[in-house]
């Protein structure tokens, strides 16, 4: 290799190269495009855009001038990136949904609230809104600093002498590598008043600025839900905040109407009007009638029409629920703080910007004293030629060129002691000119070449003895006037209340109403109050799919009838359980393995009957090898009750309710089983009632439960039946409560049962062999269960094909006790009954 190569190479480590790379590309994007300056509230894009209207001349009160001529200036000479970004950003900064308080008047399509995308620029025009002069006046008075363009051709500010607080009022967003922003906008009227009381009293704190800034105020109204959230927001810089559209309910005869009329910030209406769709398709919501959108030009308006005898108020908690029509809000306060990206609390922003506007003023006021100083020599130098016009007149005409006149005329001293006298210049401490000539100089004035080019340029109707009177009351007004400006500059407290003026005047002309409710009470809606109160059905299938499904579903029929499908279910699957619960309810839920878990109604997964549900294992933490064999609906733990179990090897324990009165989330033991036992049913019971174990075989016992002693959760059981077969196992658990009214209904896998008063069977010592219930043979098969019922019950029987038929109980006649029963359900070959429940 020629060593005249290597020379030029230089080793650098890669790690420290792409840190550095990596951090250059990163701060490029955080202080050059995505947050905004702290006091301007604009980020680069914005702050171009709104230099080159100005320059154009493309005021608020001056004619509109389209968007492609403002694009092409900022994208030639400010803004070194597309056309479409530069668009898009004007588009924002005329949208009234978007920004508080708009910096663009636009006239064309600019988009709307539901997502639509504004017209081509070539078809829309824009110029400044009045509130936008706010923001750029003063520029020309060298407030701010400029930049040279990204060619070296144009300046530009390097931030807008701004007297509104704007990051406030308008907020912002974007996201920088590694950091976001999210600025809420506020009402202009609150921010000012926050100004100026920590002008007031610097030592003012967050909480006693919320008495005049309570919190965000969007442009498209809504109510913010509690105020914890917002404090927090103002003291750290982050926090998080719930806002909800505002709606109305309006009742009539025969229907309910809820009428939405304002939508939470940043909220696509179209999207929310999809999303409502999707709810009711899937039946997340229900009791929605029809649903239109009737908004126009005067503003929201989406009317949803409730059925009859459902609660609006309950579609509308489940509106804010699932749908954005209640949303969070991010406030992430981060801005550029002296050219570094910064979280920011409410205060220091307001300190921010009082600071910017100190330097303002204090900028403007230099340059405005440096233009009367120059303004006031000149009317010095007239003046004085005024007075000694006869021998400047001479040296004009006896010179014969410009040059000599000049300096003749600058190098000879005047006398002007008369003038001082006239002008009242005597005192020098009450003259902001100490070091001026007419002071400086009483009897030898001398004239600056900027003074004689000034008499030189005199005309002559300014030699007039009212010409002069006009130039020294001009010249003791410009003094007057630097007085005062210098005042400003020497006394903090004149300066500061030149501040508040100006914000006074700026609130007076621009301020208004807030449009965003604030309700001090945190938002905590009970889950319960989004479910509509009913009774359902919840199924569990024998491999453990679960859910719950309207009773609505499945009309009265008559007996012998066929049912129609509960869920549906996968070949070898079958219901094992069913319940009529209400969805408000509490149930707990038994393993065969003894242990007791604990759900919601609620919050089982809804589905019409010609689903299956959802597995349970996705909802509760089992174990290999269990399965949920029953549930019972629970909603308080009272001294007297226990939970009562018993075995399919027939044995039983009762343990108080209250020990299960603390739900776990892994669920908890509720008795301990023998070897090759497991849990066939549970229920709750008193301390005094009768108890009824029914075989498979169709074998019955009846006991007393006070026969059972009470006994801790992880302990066995004692003997409840004995069994003559092997082949045996309890099926069902009745808890008899009153014992003269109700009947006992049994039936078998062939559709086959029965209905006897409990009476027929005896009473009888616990551990006992028992009584025949019902014949088990070949017609009949073996028993699938027994519940007490009356005469107004209706009882649901399902089948292992997922059949189900809900019948009156009044239609099964009523007889012995060992007898074969009669045809309650006709079932298809191959099929078998395989559980029941009373409603």
């Amino acid at each position: 290799m020629d060593n005249s190569c290597t020379k030029n190479i230089t080793l650098v480590n890669i790690e420290t190269e792409l840190k550095n790379s990596y951090l250059d590309y990163a701060m490029s994007v955080i202080v050059g495009r995505a947050l905004p300056d702290v006091r301007d509230g604009l980020k680069p894009v914005h702050r171009r855009i709104l230099y080159a209207m100005h320059i154009l001349g493309n005021l608020w009160n001056k004619p509109y001038k389209k968007s492609a001529r403002i694009v092409g200036d900022v994208i030639g000479k400010y803004h070194p990136h597309g056309d479409a970004a530069v668009y898009d950003t004007i588009v924002r900064l005329a949208q009234n949904f978007s920004l508080r308080y708009t910096l663009i008047d636009g006239q064309g399509n600019f988009g709307s609230i539901d997502g639509d995308s504004a017209a081509a620029m070539r078809y829309t025009e824009i110029r400044m809104t009045k509130i936008t002069q706010e923001i750029i006046k003063d520029i020309d008075k060298k407030t701010v600093n400029f930049l040279l363009n990204y060619d070296g051709t144009e300046k530009i500010p390097a931030i807008m002498p701004t007297k509104i607080p704007n990051i406030l009022i308008n907020g912002s967003s974007g996201i920088a590598v590694g950091m976001t922003t999210n600025i809420p906008p506020h009402n202009l009227t609150e921010i000012i008043n926050g100004c100026i009381a920590y002008i007031h009293d610097n030592n003012i704190s967050t909480k006693e600025l919320m008495q005049y800034i309570p919190g965000p105020d969007f442009p498209t109204s809504g109510v913010i839900n509690g105020t914890l959230g917002i404090q927090k927001a103002y003291d750290t810089g982050k926090g998080q905040i719930i806002i909800r559209g505002r709606s109305k309910i309006i009742k009539y005869e025969q229907y309910n109407q809820i009428i939405i009329y304002e939508l939470p910030y940043q909220i696509n209406k179209a999207k929310l009007i999809e999303k409502i769709i999707d709810l009711i398709k899937n039946k997340k919501i229900n009791g929605i009638k029809n649903l239109r959108d009737e908004s126009d030009q005067d503003g929201i308006r989406i009317v949803i029409d409730i059925k009859k005898n459902v609660s609006a108020n309950i579609i509308l908690n489940n509106l804010y629920k699932f749908t954005p029509l209640q949303s969070t809000f991010n406030i992430n306060m981060v801005a550029l703080y002296k050219n570094k990206p910064l979280l920011m609390p409410l205060k220091k922003i307001i300190i921010a910007f009082i600071e910017h506007r100190r330097e303002i003023v204090i900028r403007r006021t230099q340059y405005e004293i440096k233009k009367y100083n120059d303004k006031a020599h000149i009317l010095e130098g007239l003046i004085v030629a005024l007075i000694n016009i006869k021998d400047i007149i001479n040296i004009i005409q006896s010179s014969t060129r410009t040059e000599v006149i000049r300096n003749t005329i600058s190098n000879k001293t005047w006398n002007i002691k008369n003038i001082i006298q006239q002008l009242n210049l005597q005192n020098k401490n009450n003259c902001v000119f100490k070091d001026t000539k007419l002071i400086k100089y009483e009897n030898h004035y001398s004239f600056s070449l900027k003074q004689v080019q000034a008499i030189l340029d005199l005309k002559l109707y300014r030699l007039t003895n009212l010409e002069y009177q006009k130039l020294c009351d001009e010249y003791q007004q410009i003094i007057y006037n630097t007085n005062k400006l210098s005042q400003i500059l020497n006394n903090d407290n004149y300066l500061m209340n030149i501040i508040c003026n100006e914000l006074i005047n700026i609130k007076k002309e621009f301020g208004d109403n807030r449009k965003t409710k604030i309700i001090n009470t945190p938002y905590s809606m009970n889950i319960k109050d989004l479910i509509i109160k009913e009774n359902v059905i919840v199924t569990l299938t024998y491999k453990g799919y679960i859910k719950y499904q309207k009773l609505s579903e499945y009309d009265v029929q008559h007996r012998g009838g066929k049912g129609k499908f509960a869920t549906k279910i996968n070949q070898n699957d079958y219901i094992s359980k069913l319940l009529i619960v209400n969805t408000h309810d509490n149930i707990i839920l038994l393993s065969n393995l003894g242990r007791l878990y604990w759900l919601k109604v609620y919050d089982l997964p809804f589905a019409n009957r010609f689903a299956k549900g959802k597995p349970i294992i996705n909802i509760l933490p089992l174990k290999n090898n269990e399965r949920i064999i029953t549930f019972l609906v629970i909603n308080s733990y009272p001294n007297d009750i226990n939970l009562f179990i018993v075995t399919q090897q027939g044995f039983v324990k009762q343990t108080s309710i209250q020990q299960f009165s603390k739900p776990r989330k892994n669920g908890i033991i509720a008795i301990k089983l023998r070897s090759n036992d497991l849990i066939q049913d549970a229920a709750l019971i008193k301390c005094t009632q009768q108890v009824m174990l029914f075989s498979a075989l169709g074998k019955v016992v009846k006991f007393n439960s006070s026969t059972v002693k009470n006994m801790g959760r992880n302990t066995l059981g004692m003997r409840g039946i004995r069994f003559t077969s092997s082949k045996d196992r309890v099926v069902s658990l009745i808890i008899l409560t009153n014992t003269s009214q109700k009947n006992i209904l049994t039936i078998t896998q062939n559709g086959y049962g029965k209905r006897t008063i409990n009476q027929a069977y005896p009473l009888r010592s616990r551990a006992t062999k028992g009584v025949i219930a019902i014949k088990t043979n070949i017609r009949n098969g073996q028993v699938v269960g027994s519940i007490k019922v009356s005469d107004n019950d209706h009882i649901l029987i399902i089948t292992n094909t997922g059949s189900l038929i809900r019948i009156n109980v009044s239609e099964i006649s009523l007889v012995s006790r060992n007898t074969n029963g009669v045809i309650i359900v006709k079932i298809n070959k191959n099929e078998q009954v395989i559980s029941l429940q009373k409603i």
